[in-house]
C-alpha cells in the first residue's frame, strides 16, 4: 500500500520489547494486533494512539507524527485503562473529546451510540457507576463518536460477554465501512476474523 493522507505508517520501530516494528495501513481498513502476553501491543498501540514516541523509528499518520497529533479529531483511543471521567455521565464523556476538537458536543448523536452499544442507561448517569464491561462500552462509543481518521482500541472485547462483544464488533466495522482506519489489539477471534491485516508482535515483526 503506498502511503497516502491519512495512511497509518509505522517505519522501523523499536520501542521497549518492539523491536523494528513496520506497518502501513489506510482508511477503512481494520488492523489487529496479535501476539502473546507482554510481546508489546499495548505499547504500539500507545505509540500508534501518539501517548509515547518510539526510541527509534516514526509512527505517522498523513506524514505527521502521530505524538504530534494530540487531537480527538485525528486519533480517538480506547487504553486498557479507559480513561473515563467516572463522576461524568456517559454523554458528557462522549462529548468531552468533540468539545476539545472545537466541535458541536451533539449529545444526542452520543445517547444513540451508546444505545448501539447496550450502555443507554449510562448515558444520564455517572459512567464510573457502571460495570467494567459497560464502562469499556462507554470508552468505546466515545472513541467512535467523532468518526476520526484513525481509532486505537486496546483489546475492546476484553470485558465483554459474546452479546455485548458482537455490539462492539458491528460498531467498530460500521465506523470502518465508513472510511475510518481501526487499529485494534486483540486476543479475541471474533475481532481477528474481520481484520483485513494482522500484525503478529513477538515473533520478530
Amino acid at each position: 500500500m503506498s502511503a497516502g493522507h491519512d495512511s497509518l505508517v509505522v517505519t522501523n520501530v523499536t520501542h521497549g520489547v518492539l523491536d523494528n516494528v513496520h506497518l502501513t495501513a489506510g482508511p477503512g481498513m481494520l488492523v489487529g494486533l496479535t501476539g502473546h502476553s507482554g510481546s508489546g501491543k499495548s505499547t504500539l498501540c500507545h505509540l500508534i494512539a501518539g501517548f509515547e514516541r518510539p526510541d527509534r523509528g516514526s509512527v505517522t499518520l498523513g506524514g505527521i507524527p502521530t505524538a504530534d497529533l494530540a487531537d480527538w479529531s485525528r486519533i480517538a483511543a480506547v487504553p486498557q485503562r479507559l480513561a473515563l471521567l467516572g463522576e461524568l455521565t456517559g454523554v458528557e464523556n462522549l462529548v468531552l473529546p468533540a468539545l476539545a476538537a472545537g466541535q458541536p458536543a451533539q449529545p444526542a448523536a452520543a445517547a444513540e451510540m451508546l444505545e448501539r452499544l447496550g450502555v443507554p442507561a449510562l448515558a444520564n448517569r455517572p459512567a464510573g457507576q457502571g460495570s467494567i464491561g459497560e464502562q469499556q462500552r462507554v470508552a468505546v462509543a466515545r472513541a467512535l463518536l467523532l468518526r476520526s481518521p484513525l481509532v486505537v482500541l486496546d483489546e475492546p472485547t476484553a470485558h465483554q460477554d459474546d452479546d455485548n462483544a458482537r455490539r462492539v464488533i458491528d460498531a467498530v466495522l460500521a465506523v470502518v465501512a465508513q472510511g475510518t482506519l481501526v487499529v485494534t489489539s486483540t486476543h479475541d477471534p471474533r475481532v481477528l476474523a474481520h481484520a483485513g491485516l494482522t500484525l503478529p508482535l513477538g515473533t520478530g515483526s
